[in-house]
């Protein structure tokens, strides 16, 4: 039986905007060696709530256009898009599978946004997600949000899921046009299935009988069956398709008063490696499961009915890679803080990448998926003045200005690690009780936080006290040169400057060329004496999307202090 866990949801919508539980984790970065690093890395950003309408999509485009951001996640809401989601009965005389069956008015916004992006040589990553409408969830929910609030989704139907991707697959696939009318929308050609099945809100119940019985691994699983088959009818078999999305932490308890299902119970969160192991059907020992455990968890009883398991789920075996939310809290990339060695946060994904090859040999597969992280950010404080879950406060937001470049470069280090993703733009209005996500790049009146440069010009030395006549490692990004650079990368330039003694002008010391189309350089140069160090590079002068003052304007990365001996 698999023991599983609970922490709380990050919400998508800006009325819901709250804390999402940060606990602390132990687990080992590295992951198998690879040949090289991941140059060519998805630069993802996620800011949902500034995507909601077809105007405020427009201006949100051209800002992360602005700041680099090569593929934008945008959450597809089941219950936000169908029709009558809050009525008990489905809605008669209504095809789901069928784009045109919905109202105009519910697409707009994801119309908008699918047409801009075309326009501005950006990549859309769906995230086809709950919450489920009420017409379509399981009976029994518990009293309490989850029997009214549209982004929960209790026990969901699998099959009328799979209606919804076949209607939202079709509409965008390359060569639809609403009611027949009008030019074609622009074609999506990147897919998520299912948003964080391993936390309750999202699909719930995570677990029963005492949280002893892991269920939502199961329903994961015929959720993934059906929006897979919906995706590859509809035209999109070669996309790229990931599974997972998964939560990184959860904690395990047993029933009490204040949780008669124990954790995660109905809509706590599972660890996500124990969720992975259930989810392939296999203990802790990579041993398939069997007997009661295995029937009360959906998974084959015997070994006739394994065999068949990897061509009964394709999802599993064939997805383009595995989305992960691997949020640290207030900890450093590689911080040991709570040893569990079923999360998977960013000092885990090492851990991750195991799980997910072992799961794949107990079938004889020998797929290494790719790990997209694509939900990730640092909450910071100010303005979140509240306590980390486990102890601490959130880091500054300096602090986490050094804790994102950090990651970005063990990210770029290995190229099982194919994205590296920033959670919100703005964090959200303030508000008196604790509870703000803020792990935007701007304030909520729209003033640049430190993390702003970090991740326009991400920049950081893995050693910075050294002796005078090392050369010494110098990392970085110029992130926007992925839209501003010709196919031959030309006239792209950053300098690498010196503030001698930390105080005067700044000097330029090195130029590097950008010689890929991300914007990444990795070089070893020699320092004159010890200083801060930062990256400078001017937009050119003659992109037309650039919003106005962003032409010919000179930006800048965050300081490093190095130490020359």
């Amino acid at each position: 039986m698999a023991k599983i866990s609970s922490t709380c949801r990050i919400p998508r919508l800006p009325a819901a905007i709250a804390l999402c539980l940060a606990l602390t984790g132990l687990g080992s970065l590295s992951l198998p060696a690879l040949a090289s690093a991941s140059t060519t890395q998805l630069a993802m950003f996620e800011d949902g709530h500034e995507l909601t309408s077809p105007q405020a999509a427009q201006t949100t485009l051209l800002r992360l256009r602005e700041l680099g951001a090569t593929t934008v996640r945008e959450f597809v809401s089941w219950a936000h898009t169908t029709v009558n989601p809050l009525s008990a009965k489905a809605p008669s005389n209504f095809n789901a599978a069928d784009p045109n069956a919905y109202p105009d008015a519910n697409w707009a916004a994801l119309d908008a946004v699918v047409r801009d992006a075309k326009q501005y040589g950006m990549t859309l990553d769906f995230t086809v997600a709950g919450g489920a409408p009420v017409w379509a969830e399981g009976s029994g929910i518990p009293p309490g949000p989850g029997a009214t609030d549209l982004n929960y989704a209790w026990e969901p139907n699998a099959s009328a899921y799979g209606q919804f991707v076949h209607a939202v697959g079709e509409r965008y696939d390359g060569s639809f046009r609403p009611h027949g009318t009008g030019p074609a929308l622009p074609a999506v050609r990147f897919w998520a299935i299912w948003n964080e099945a391993n936390f309750g809100e999202d699909l719930g119940p995570q677990a029963i009988d005492g949280s002893n019985v892991s269920v939502a691994p199961n329903m994961y699983r015929s959720l993934l069956n059906a929006g897979w088959s919906a995706l590859h009818a509809t035209g999109h078999g070669n996309d790229t398709i990931l599974i997972g999305e998964y939560a990184a932490r959860g904690i395990t308890g047993g029933p009490s008063g204040r949780a008669p299902q124990g954790y995660p119970g109905n809509y706590g969160q599972t660890k996500p490696l124990i969720f992975i192991r259930t989810l392939y059907c296999v203990d802790s020992f990579y041993q398939q499961l069997r007997g009661s455990i295995a029937r009360s968890e959906g998974c084959p009883t015997n070994a006739a009915a394994s065999r068949k398991f990897r061509s009964q789920n394709p999802a599993l075996f064939n997805a383009s890679g595995v989305g992960d939310h691997p949020y640290g809290g207030n900890l450093s990339p590689v911080s040991d803080g709570v040893s569990d060695p079923n999360f998977a946060a960013f000092a885990d994904l090492g851990n991750l990448a195991r799980v997910l090859d072992s799961t794949q040999k107990v079938y004889g597969s020998n797929t290494k998926f790719p790990i997209y992280s694509d939900e990730y950010g640092y909450i910071t404080n100010p303005p979140n003045g509240g306590q980390v879950a486990g102890g601490g406060h959130y880091p500054s937001p300096a602090t986490a200005a050094y804790y994102l470049n950090w990651a970005e470069y063990l990210s770029y280090k290995n190229p099982r690690i194919k994205s590296y993703m920033q959670f919100l733009l703005t964090d959200p209005p303030t508000v008196r009780h604790q509870g703000l996500f803020a792990s935007g790049l701007l304030t909520a009146s729209e003033a640049q936080k430190p993390t702003y440069s970090a991740y326009r010009l991400p920049l950081y030395m893995p050693v910075t006290l050294f002796k005078r006549g090392q050369k010494v490692e110098v990392w970085g990004d110029v992130r926007p040169a992925a839209f501003m650079t010709s196919d031959t990368h030309t006239g792209q330039q950053a300098q690498i400057q010196l503030q001698p003694g930390s105080r005067g002008a700044f000097k330029t010391i090195n130029t590097v060329r950008i010689s890929s189309r991300e914007g990444y350089f990795d070089i070893h140069m020699k320092f004159p004496s010890s200083g801060n160090v930062r990256l400078i590079w001017t937009y050119p002068q003659t992109d037309p999307l650039l919003p106005a003052g962003a032409p010919g304007a000179t930006v800048y990365s965050r300081h490093i202090v190095v130490n020359v001996r």
